[in-house]
């Protein structure tokens, strides 16, 4: 493998790792900063559809919406295969994530496994995420216990 290669990959998974902290700590305007201008972030649940969003505006306002909505993240990213094509890369992350939030006054604790199918490329020398595609493949909620 080259050097080339092997700094593409160790930057590709900073990348994705930067993704999940921004993620975890609500700052969104900076993960905005991850992607290009024309983004598009697909998401599916159990094989079905639910959005497409292309931009990163829309995508800032969508993510704000949510995290309006949550009181706390945990993201574990695992494993994290790339392909590298000179400035492309094609990707895939599996994450868990936690997420807390309040629904009538009860802590729910929702667990995600998720598969992230990512298309990156290097502009200006620097990884972006292109196209991310999610997949939601296990979820599971449960009220939090003290």
């Amino acid at each position: 493998m080259s050097l080339k290669r092997l700094e593409a990959v160790s930057e590709l998974r900073s990348l994705v790792d930067d993704y999940a902290i921004l993620t975890d700590e609500k700052k969104i305007s900076e993960q905005m900063n991850l992607f290009t201008p024309d983004a598009k972030f697909t998401i599916y649940i159990g094989g079905q559809l639910i959005s497409t969003i292309t931009g990163t505006e829309s995508l800032e306002k969508e993510f704000m919406t949510h995290v309006n909505e949550i009181k706390c993240y945990f993201t574990i990213n695992g494993q994290h295969k790339v392909t590298v094509n000179g400035d492309t890369a094609e990707g895939i992350v599996f994450s868990q994530m936690k997420v807390i939030r309040e629904e009538q006054g009860v802590d729910i604790l929702s667990d995600y496994s998720i598969r992230y199918d990512d298309v990156y490329v290097r502009q200006n020398g620097t990884w972006l995420i292109q196209e991310r595609t999610e997949y939601m493949i296990m979820i599971e909620s449960r009220p939090l216990q003290s």
